[in-house]
């Protein structure tokens, strides 16, 4: 169980490649199976790497399980973000109302028209560049997404460059240590918190403000922030943590995907070829410059089957917190009440009994339609990721346009790190070439 009070938790902590498993789950898992025991974030815990005892644990949520995250996530987040609210009828109220907000991104021919416009446009930035530090376009493309989505705000409006510095502040300290020392990430990430919800605070402020003359003018104009202002019992604390949920999500896990997505791709010139030969396909049948709309998602079939692949390998969230609220017993293991399980996502999606050659870059095995049901990389049950299905539409549309535009390769000695979260030590650097190749 390891030292007293930190146990083994420091060890678990250790970064590591994002596409394994890293040592400490390496060793234990070697010496003790699939499922053990530790002592992490200041509480025995269950570790779970076994494919079944984490779907079990996912698929409980409210019967047997709570959502239980470590101190420095509870105090970053707020008790009021979707992550950590445990009551059943709060939690389906605000769930409900992200998914109502996520679905009007997705469906609406104006959202879908801003996805695409955005892509055209970062395209353009990058004519006559020959290096791209790609995680920090990435950032800032999905975080422009999702502020034009909620907040009406265009893409280099100054409030929204300093949105973005404090999340990724914010970011940092996400998973730390928490000790409350100004230099600490756990630190500056409470400030960034505090700084971002006033900003929001105003923004809702000045929007209720205008609203009543903006629905003289307009009266047929609501956007989706309007829709969260119509909602009935939701004091401002909640309305700016809901906007605030939605921002650092999608911001953050469409980002992760993009950069993954080009990282696998430079690797993998078979899959960049059929990457592009469907979407010249695509485009032949399209008019010019006229803008993908949801039909043509549905029709990028070994488009999502690079994303899903994407996201087996790279591993954008490595595992998820939950509590025992009654005794457990599964396949003769006892988790007694009160005890932290950790389901491990990428000792699933990365276990060679259930992949062949699981470190290897394979869209092509996504063909089989067992492969989807040994993933998880949105987690499951209650509590599975609303917004997984705009991520991977915003990865699409990029995609689209990257492909038939440019040519790519990773400049440094480069990889995505799991420090628990994703990110790219040196930015992924890479070299970009105009496409010439006609459709």
């Amino acid at each position: 169980m390891g030292l007293p009070f930190v146990g083994e938790t420091f060890g678990f902590f250790t970064p590591h490649k994002s596409f394994s498993i890293g040592n400490f789950l390496q060793k234990h898992r070697s010496r003790y199976g699939q499922v053990f025991k530790s002592y992490l974030f200041g509480s025995p815990t269950i570790v779970s790497c076994d494919l079944a005892l984490s779907r079990f644990v996912l698929q409980n949520e409210g019967k047997l399980f709570q959502s239980s995250y470590p101190k420095s996530v509870r105090d970053i987040l707020d008790k009021h973000s979707l992550m950590l609210v445990t009551d059943a009828d709060l939690h389906k109220k605000f769930r409900s109302i992200e998914i109502g907000l996520i679905n009007k991104f997705k469906y609406t021919p104006d959202s879908l028209s801003n996805i695409d416009k955005l892509c055209v446009s970062l395209m353009e930035s990058w004519r006559g560049n020959q290096l791209v530090l790609f995680s920090k376009e990435s950032k800032q493309f999905s975080f422009n997404l999702m502020l034009m989505n909620l907040l009406d705000m265009q893409p280099g409006e100054p409030l929204g460059l300093q949105l973005l510095e404090e999340f990724l502040t914010f970011m940092k300290g996400f998973i730390s240590i928490p000790i409350n020392l100004p230099w600490t990430p756990y630190a500056r990430a409470l400030k960034a918190r505090t700084r971002i919800s006033s900003t929001l605070k105003q923004i809702l402020k000045d929007r209720e403000n205008r609203k009543d003359v903006e629905l003289v003018l307009r009266p047929a104009k609501r956007d989706p922030f309007d829709e969260i202002l119509l909602k009935e019992h939701l004091n401002d604390v909640e309305k700016v943590c809901i906007i605030r949920d939605l921002l650092f999500a999608g911001y953050e896990t469409t980002s992760g995907l993009l950069s993954l997505l080009v990282y696998f791709l430079a690797q993998s010139p078979r899959a960049l070829q059929n990457l592009k030969d469907e979407h010249r396909a695509l485009r032949r049948k399209k008019k010019e410059g006229e803008p993908l709309n949801w039909e043509d998602y549905k029709q990028m079939e070994f488009t999502i089957m690079v994303i899903n692949e994407t996201l087996r390998c790279g591993n954008l969230v490595k595992f998820v917190y939950r509590e025992t609220i009654k005794d457990v017993e599964f396949k003769g293991y006892h988790i007694p009440v009160g005890w932290k399980v950790l389901p491990i996502l990428s000792a699933v999606h990365l276990d060679p009994s259930l992949h062949e050659n699981p470190s290897e870059f394979n869209p092509w095995r996504w063909t089989d339609p067992a492969t989807r049901k040994k993933v998880i990389p949105f987690g499951g049950g209650l509590r599975l990721c609303p917004g997984s299905e705009l991520a991977k539409l915003e990865a699409t549309f990029f995609l689209h346009h990257l492909v038939l535009n440019y040519r790519w390769t990773v400049k440094e000695d480069d990889y995505p790190m799991s420090y628990p979260y994703m990110e790219f030590p040196r930015g992924l650097l890479i070299a970009l070439e105009a496409e010439t190749t006609e459709f």
